[in-house]
């Protein structure tokens, strides 16, 4: 596939899983490494595997189903990706971020982005969840924006506006269910990178001198693709693991899904009560 990817690729795409459901989503969810349970809730449910489309990427990391699950959640019609792309799997933005175009002409207007996180800020421990309030788009800093190529002037503008990348009065409905529900929710900065090494001690000093409160190898591309097209982004992190600025402890993929055990439950009571609120 070429690094861009075109209108009707992603409308081939749009409409082949159009065929195969009977609603119309209103919200897209997607699920980090570890948070897949929740799609296990979604009622009247349609799995679409991602394989089964045209022109569509396959996950490959653990952790990670690799499928959408489209029914409903709370009443409310959601397209839950039960896993999804990353740029270290040796993927170009543009098929990195092709579920996000996929959802917006399906005319999906909302995404919740989930996704499991090192903790950068001290305070921070592994089983917490954070409300990211903005992002540093360090990929993106080093050439790997995902609008780089031929603008799709039918979603959205050539520079798109990025002050607000996290809806606002999203959030605030995200403070407000967590304090219902009496979920501690951190909040901060969500840093993304390539991976798929993890971080050294240097690189997360590096990081927390810039501000950054967690990191992680997703999540950026996608709501960057979001806000392009006009959607209205809510993002939690789940923090699995204590980043280690002093270099005493060792980090491993299985210890981020096995923290989700922990996380799923919390992240899944805030997306519930979000989608009522709607």
């Amino acid at each position: 596939m070429q690094n861009f990817i075109s209108l009707a690729q992603i409308d081939t795409t749009a409409q082949a899983i159009k065929k195969q459901i009977s609603i119309q989503p209103l919200t897209g969810i997607i699920l980090g490494s570890g948070l897949n349970d929740l799609a296990d809730s979604v009622q009247q449910a349609v799995h679409i595997p991602y394989r089964d489309l045209p022109n569509f990427p396959v996950s490959t990391v653990h952790g990670h189903a690799g499928r959408f699950v489209i029914g409903e959640l709370e009443g409310k019609p959601v397209l839950v990706m039960q896993g999804r792309i990353h740029y270290y799997e040796g993927y170009t933005m543009g098929e990195v971020t092709l579920p996000v175009r996929v959802m917006q002409r399906m005319g999906i207007s909302n995404m919740i982005v989930t996704n499991a996180a090192g903790g950068v800020h001290p305070d921070f421990d592994p089983g917490d969840v954070m409300l990211i309030t903005d992002q540093l788009n360090l990929m993106g800093m080093s050439g790997l924006n995902p609008l780089m190529g031929p603008n799709l002037d039918e979603i959205g503008t050539r520079f798109p506006d990025m002050s607000q990348p996290y809806d606002r009065a999203y959030s605030d409905l995200a403070r407000k269910v967590a304090k219902e529900n009496n979920i501690t929710l951190r909040e901060g900065v969500y840093a993304g990178l390539s991976g798929p090494s993890f971080e050294s001690p240097a690189d997360l000093r590096f990081l927390r001198l810039a501000g950054a409160d967690a990191v992680g190898m997703s999540t950026v591309p996608e709501v960057i693709i979001a806000r392009h097209g006009g959607m209205r982004v809510l993002g939690l992190s789940g923090i699995s693991n204590k980043a280690n600025l002093d270099g005493s402890t060792v980090t491993t993929h299985e210890e981020v899904i096995e923290a989700g055990k922990v996380i799923t439950p919390k992240v899944e009571k805030i997306i519930r009560s979000v989608l009522r609120e709607l």
